[in-house]
């Protein structure tokens, strides 16, 4: 590659991970400061979780129009207008005191969200295959580092400043990352692979029969990956304190050792794909999640439970991003959109089919299905390879 357009590849994926980090960093923000909010509405809890729905309901409509928009003006415009749309929503819930109103304002930043995540992801399978390395991963590890950065920033300052004080600061973060940021994202054309490589791979094309096919089968991929998240997210600290008897200290550490595993395994994951390829780290993957996720539900010690959550960890960490940046490679934004909105989908699916499983059976049972579907992911990955062109 010529040195100007090596450079301008640098700089653009510097500025794509930064993006990724931000996203991760303002939901975390957000997130922190629910009980706090939900104090301040009033709302009861079965109240709270129907205005939390607009979050989900405003993410997966946008999704799908993303693509769209991403295919007719180009992601890069896309990233930057969805970033400047999440910081100045993640300002909103705060100013509610209803929870009526909180959903509608949920809806807004639910739909930036679901937006940006569409665009970033598009502009990095872009830069993906003209690099030809597989470095689908590390973007995924800024957006877990930005969300471990803000969930500890918002416990630091919870006590200090009202939920008000802390969006409307998290807005200012955000403009001022995507006013800076996005200037270079703007400036750089989207790349395309030199043209005697341009020859050996066929770009991105428009869906057929066949081709929706496989972007909805690395959906799926992406859908039993994200379930596993979103149990783990909600349910493990209740799995450890009332099935092991752990402390409630205790018991936070469980999603956090999760959360670190992953981000570990996402750090290292083009490494691991230049080493394995794609197909090998998903069955190896999905084979070390479910492995790791019947030890985390069935151990009966506390320690051999978060052992099992950091194998789930490792083994979940490059399946999202492996999954997404296959789909939009076969159909770009498109591709994109189908399969963020399947792995958003398991993890609005995953915690409540928990709970309705741990009211049948018991929740060690419950969670087990996150190693079924993880095994699931494993056994799809080992097919596409057969069904990829």
């Amino acid at each position: 590659m010529p040195g100007s357009q090596t450079t301008d590849l640098t700089r653009l994926r510097i500025a794509l991970t930064l993006f990724f980090a931000l996203d991760g960093f303002i939901f975390a923000g957000w997130v922190v400061r629910i009980p706090a909010i939900k104090q301040q509405t009033g709302a009861s809890a079965g109240a709270l979780g129907l205005a939390l729905l607009g979050v989900s309901a405003g993410a997966v409509v946008t999704m799908m129009l993303t693509g769209r928009l991403c295919r007719r003006y180009g992601s890069h415009p896309v990233t930057v207008v969805c970033g400047i749309l999440l910081s100045l929503s993640v300002a909103l819930p705060p100013l509610t005191h209803s929870a009526l109103a909180l959903g509608a304002v949920l809806l807004l930043f639910g739909s930036a969200y679901g937006g940006i995540n569409v665009a970033f992801n598009s502009a990095a399978v872009d830069l993906v295959r003209t690099l030809r390395r597989p470095i689908m991963p590390s973007f995924h590890a800024a957006f877990s580092l930005g969300g471990m950065t803000g969930a500890g920033l918002g416990a630091l300052v919870a006590g200090t400043l009202t939920p008000t004080q802390h969006l409307l600061g998290l807005t200012a973060i955000g403009l001022l990352v995507t006013t800076l940021v996005g200037r270079t994202l703007l400036r750089i054309e989207p790349p395309t692979p030199p043209q005697d490589e341009r020859r050996q791979e066929s770009p991105p094309r428009r869906m057929n029969a066949g081709t929706r096919g496989l972007v909805v089968t690395f959906g799926l991929i992406a859908l039993c990956t994200a379930y596993g998240e979103g149990a783990l997210a909600d349910w493990s600290a209740l799995h450890l304190e009332q099935d092991l008897a752990a402390a409630p200290g205790a018991a936070a550490i469980g999603y956090s050792c999760f959360a670190l595993a992953m981000t570990i395994g996402r750090l290292s994951g083009t490494k691991l794909l230049e080493r394995l390829g794609r197909t090998r780290t998903l069955v190896y993957g999905g084979t070390t999640a479910a492995a790791g996720m019947l030890l985390g539900a069935l151990a009966p010690t506390l320690w051999a439970a978060l052992l099992g959550f950091v194998i789930t960890g490792l083994g979940l960490a490059n399946l999202f991003p492996v999954a997404v940046e296959r789909a939009g490679t076969l159909a770009g934004p498109d591709g994109v959109a189908i399969a963020s909105t399947l792995g958003y989908g398991g993890m609005l699916l995953g915690p409540p089919a928990i709970g309705f499983m741990a009211e049948w059976f018991s929740l060690p049972v419950a969670l087990t299905s996150v190693a079924i579907l993880a095994a699931s992911a494993a056994l799809v990955g080992a097919l596409t390879h057969r069904l990829s062109p």
